[in-house]
């Protein structure tokens, strides 16, 4: 059981890390030795998230999404397996982190009497400078 999130703990089983090599400089070492790593999350069939969560995490990492639900993360920043490892899985943690969090709804308000006022003031101003530009008739034409 990992600890993601305070409210969210996962199984070990339902995170399956790949290592493959790592794109980018690194001279010999980067062709020789897989240290990038690919994080693969079942999300869709985590037993750890609520239905809300799964939903909100689903939507947020957009195309990182397979069909089947399943959240892929791949960090290959680091030169060292371990250091990778950690990086992705605190990306994972992250989303995780940001899908628990429930969203605020929008508490729909007025606009104060004063911007109401000023915005028609404004529109009054406009129009009056319009106006002025209009060429004077000469009374009597």
């Amino acid at each position: 059981m990992i600890r993601a999130t305070r409210t969210i703990r996962i199984e070990e089983s339902d995170i399956e890390e790949r290592f493959v090599r790592a794109s980018g400089p690194g001279g010999q070492n980067v062709n020789k030795v897989a240290t990038a790593v690919q994080l693969r999350f079942d999300a869709r069939n985590s037993r750890s998230l609520t239905e809300e969560e799964r939903e909100r995490l689903l939507g947020l990492a957009g195309r990182r999404v397979t069909g089947e639900g399943v959240l892929i993360i791949e960090a290959g920043r680091f030169r060292t397996r371990e250091r990778n490892r950690r990086d992705a899985r605190e990306r994972l943690f992250r989303w995780l982190e940001k899908a628990a969090t429930p969203v605020r709804t929008r508490r729909q308000t007025r606009p104060p009497a004063g911007s109401r006022e000023r915005r028609l003031e404004g529109k009054h101003l406009r129009g009056e400078t319009k106006r002025a530009r209009k060429p004077v008739i000469p009374p009597g034409d």
